[in-house]
């Protein structure tokens, strides 16, 4: 009675599905941004007592211009003519933890424009080529100041991941989550400079920090598409960027995007 108890267990346990455990789930995705930014104050710095023969005079100053209004430049129309890396483009590579997978870690980049409005009229305090200023002053950027970061402003940030599914289908072949990323990283720009007239289109180069924190919406699919919508705060704190000669230029923006992200997604 007993061995053919254990043998009719033995029997239902063989036939049992195993079902397999998933370790976690990686996923890619490329998307585009749109963005605003705060104002800023640019300080320019240069100590050097060379002698530029382009301006003809000593190459040294440093001042800050206050209260800098800056856009971005989509270029969304590129996509047209099939250039998907033009417009203001960002990828994200990411790892979910486990089977539940509502909390991991991912790599993101954010290629922002940022595009000082010439022509305006700003304070300017400081000196330039041993001249001393403290005045409102047009920014024309043909004789004195031309600012981009337009190959981009580039933030990369390494982001820790949460998520709360908040609508699922009965298969779940459909599900909808609340998502929200804090992270931390470097700005990489190129930056594109006219100073005094002379002009320079600058190498990338790692020039400072950022900090922000991305809140948004994720539609999966079939468990291996997936469509992402998030609003994100970044500030950026650009301690070191290149400029004419031997110059440098500071400065830190808030900066908000509205993002939208497609990519595809692997259990493991």
């Amino acid at each position: 009675m007993n061995f053919h108890s254990s043998l009719l267990k033995s029997q239902e346990t063989e036939t049992q599905p195993v079902t397999k455990k998933l370790k976690g789930t990686f996923y890619i995705g490329w998307g585009y941004n749109k963005d605003w930014f705060s104002k800023s104050d640019l300080h320019f710095k240069n100590t050097s007592d060379e002698y530029n023969a382009y301006t003809q005079v000593v190459d040294d100053y440093n001042f800050t211009v206050y209260d800098v209004k800056a856009k971005d430049r989509p270029g969304f129309k590129k996509l047209l003519t099939s250039q998907p890396t033009i417009p203001q483009y960002v990828y994200r590579i990411g790892y979910y933890f486990n089977d539940k997978h509502n909390l991991g870690i991912e790599i993101n980049f954010d290629h922002a424009k940022y595009v000082v409005d010439d022509y305006q009229t700003l304070h300017v305090k400081g000196s330039i080529h041993g001249k001393w200023i403290d005045q409102d002053t047009l920014i024309d950027p043909n004789t004195f100041l031309h600012f981009e970061h337009t190959n981009g402003a580039n933030f990369f940030m390494v982001d820790f991941m949460a998520r709360q599914r908040l609508l699922a289908s009965k298969n779940e072949n459909h599900q909808l989550f609340a998502i929200a990323k804090p992270g931390a990283g470097l700005v990489i720009p190129k930056t594109e400079v006219v100073l005094f007239g002379q002009e320079l289109d600058n190498r990338f180069h790692i020039a400072g920090w950022c900090a922000g924190l991305e809140v948004g919406l994720r539609y999966e699919a079939f468990k291996h598409v997936y469509l992402e919508y998030t609003a994100k705060g970044t500030f950026a704190h650009y301690t070191d960027v290149l400029v004419i000669g031997k110059g440098k230029a500071q400065h830190y923006f808030w900066a908000f995007e509205n993002i939208l992200v497609l990519g595809i997604q692997i259990g493991l």
